[in-house]
């Protein structure tokens, strides 16, 4: 068969606007609908955190989106299908935001209903883009790609939280559901139209010899795989610590330096400025340095992957030694460090992702599982930020209640934040796809 032409810089930048919308989808329902939950309708925080941590668990269906989307050979359906599921939720979502002014259960019931609508949408969509972003993009484009449409999802969350931030003054229910629709629809519009067309017509292939197998058969076949594995082991360790900091920066900032919310809101923009010019920095140098013919020890981002790690896991140490020496210390440069650090990692291993799921054939291909293997480290990824949160900000409370200081407890959590990036580091010393180079297509099918 003829495979089809690998995808263009026009056509990877027109994914990475589906990963805006589905970027700022996310941000209406995981940091607007959050703050609005808590102050406008006086909810505990436990609600919008313990919604957000439902729709994570959700996204445990990433690789049966996968699967059925390597079934067809077809991604675009389950993008548009996955967004169309996304917008709705994101509509309902709202709608169950606003009903908190009258009786709670039917506003739960509707919440729980509209965040696992949320989740399905972001598991569909989301696994099929990334799968075929593995699958039609040419292996020394896939760093830059990675960087590309991860810096364009950035974008889309902090362009639309500014534009739904001025839209909504003066506040209101209406206003707000008014702006949600208008997020969710302009989300939905913005998808399609960038996803029509890259795909192409399916390309004619011969009659498989066999049925292609079910999912269960499937996932445990590619689970056999150990790189498959390690890599797994890998998403989830590094990712339960990237996502353990996420709700206990901004009140370490003003609990331990006295910051007000306003400069703890522009310490946030300082640390997201430098995770942005450590993704750029790995799509510029990402295959320049990669390597001998882009490659290191089999896998061309691993360089970067360890880099990123440890510069995260020092950061993370300076900040517990920020958390005893308090005012003083200088917490702009070193919060920037830290994104800076986690931008290099991160984007380093979602373009680890593409080259580990599109390994093995020299059109990109692996006989049709980008989707599952996708799905797979898509849930990993999924668990470690459900459970990263949850963690860090639990720790943090057990810490100041027993210790009797704030001090003590966020310098124990960072450290620990530290020790798993550097177990993360470890990990990826060993991956390499020299392990399944020589084995039979039959072994990691």
């Amino acid at each position: 068969m003829t495979a089809p032409a690998p995808l263009g810089w026009l056509n990877i930048a027109r994914l990475g606007l589906v990963q805006s919308a589905i970027g700022a989808v996310v941000m209406l329902a995981s940091s607007l609908l959050n703050r609005v939950m808590v102050v406008e309708f006086a909810q505990v925080a436990a609600l919008p955190a313990g919604l957000v941590a439902f729709h994570y668990a959700v996204q445990l269906s990433r690789p049966k989106w996968g699967h059925n989307s390597d079934t067809g050979r077809r991604r675009t359906p389950w993008i548009i299908g996955g967004m169309a599921i996304l917008a709705i939720g994101g509509v309902l979502a709202t709608k169950a935001t606003v009903m908190l002014a009258g009786p709670f259960v039917p506003a739960l019931l509707l919440a729980i209903l509209a965040y696992a609508m949320i989740g399905t949408g972001v598991g569909a969509a989301g696994t099929s883009l990334l799968a075929l972003l593995a699958t039609r993009t040419a292996p020394a484009r896939r760093p830059a790609a990675a960087s590309l449409t991860w810096i364009m999802m950035i974008l889309g969350i902090v362009v639309t939280a500014s534009t739904a931030g001025r839209l909504l003054e003066p506040f209101s229910p209406e206003r707000l559901m008014q702006v949600a629709t208008g997020v969710a629809a302009g989300a939905f519009v913005l998808a399609c139209l960038a996803v029509i067309g890259i795909e192409g017509r399916p390309v004619a292939t011969q009659a498989p010899a066999t049925a292609p197998a079910d999912f269960g058969a499937a996932l445990r076949g590619i689970w056999q795989d150990p790189v498959t594995r390690l890599f797994t082991i890998f998403v989830f360790v590094s990712m339960l610590a990237y996502s353990m900091q996420d709700l206990i920066l901004e009140p370490f900032a003003g609990l331990i330096f006295g910051l007000t919310p306003g400069q703890s809101t522009s310490l946030s923009g300082v640390q997201h400025m430098g995770v942005l010019l450590g993704m750029i920095l790995v799509g510029v140098g990402g295959h320049g340095f990669g390597g001998r013919n882009g490659s290191f020890a089999g896998l061309k981002l691993k360089r970067w992957i360890i880099g990123g790690c440890i510069g995260s896991a020092l950061a993370l140490a300076a900040l517990a030694m920020a958390a005893t020496a308090g005012p003083g210390w200088p917490l702009q440069p070193t919060v920037f460090i830290l994104g800076f650090a986690n931008g290099v990692f991160a984007v380093a291993a979602i373009g680890s992702m593409l080259d580990l799921a599109g390994r093995g054939e020299p059109d990109g291909g692996d006989g049709g599982q980008e989707g599952i293997r996708m799905g797979l480290w898509g849930a990993s990824q999924a668990i470690a930020f459900g459970l990263g949160g949850l963690f860090g900000a639990s720790a943090v409370d057990l810490g100041r209640r027993l210790l009797g200081s704030d001090g003590p407890a966020f310098e124990l959590v960072f450290a620990f934040e530290a020790v798993m990036f550097i177990g993360a580091a470890a990990i990826a010393t060993r991956l390499s796809t020299s392990e399944t180079k020589n084995r039979p297509r039959e072994a990691i099918a």
